[in-house]
């Protein structure tokens, strides 16, 4: 019933992750358009969010969706704000987010500067990742990849990338909680306010046919 009619080949769903059918401007107005209609309080929907902006600026790729939700549940905010919250890592601000990141994590742990930041950081996930998956094939009995690839991995990029972006992560996050507690608070007064009038008028009209 709500699967696609024609359905998407698997370089459509890339493209379309690196650049949405509709547009990042549509995308992103459906993710504020979600947000607002919550059915939560604005606290907890804030709280959200941020939980899904924090953990944006971690390097792990791949599961920020499930740190978000896991996350969110313990600090008790709504768990799908966080789900919409980690769209602020997106193929346009992971650039940024990630040079931000792992510079400051290199200059907080005394290594010195990196110039190809984010180069870097996507071979390293890259090859990571790759490593895992073929490990995995292993089980069934195709040939072991080396871990030292991982290891060097963890060392040089992870835990630089995960130490610096702490502290940029909880600014965002803060950031983002004050901003949109009181725009969602603001839009469901305005909603509450137009739901109850629409009953008054419908009340009145009932009302009018009865007499």
């Amino acid at each position: 019933m709500f699967k696609r009619r024609k359905q998407r080949t698997w370089l459509q769903s890339i493209a379309e992750f690196f650049y949405p059918k509709s547009g990042w401007k549509r995308a992103f107005g459906y993710v504020k358009h979600r947000i607002k209609r919550l059915p939560d309080t604005p606290h907890k929907i804030a709280l959200g969010i941020a939980c899904g902006a924090f953990v944006t600026f971690t390097p792990f790729f791949g599961l920020h969706f499930f740190l978000a939700a896991g996350l969110a549940f313990v600090l008790r905010g709504n768990v799908l704000a966080a789900l919409l919250g980690t769209f602020v890592g997106n193929p346009i601000t992971f650039p940024f987010i990630a040079a931000t990141s792992y510079r400051l994590g290199l200059w907080m742990l005394g290594e010195g500067h990196e110039g190809r930041v984010w180069h870097r950081v996507k071979h390293g996930v890259v090859e990571t990742w790759g490593t895992i998956l073929d490990n995995a094939k292993a089980l069934f009995g195709y040939p072991p990849s080396p871990w030292h690839g991982v290891t060097s991995f963890f060392y040089d990029v992870f835990w630089p990338y995960l130490v610096g972006g702490i502290a940029p992560g909880l600014i965002c996050a803060l950031v983002l909680y004050f901003v949109s507690k009181p725009m969602i608070s603001a839009y469901q007064h305005r909603r509450k306010g137009a739901l109850l009038k629409k009953f008054h008028e419908l009340r009145a009209k009932r009302q009018q046919k009865a007499d």
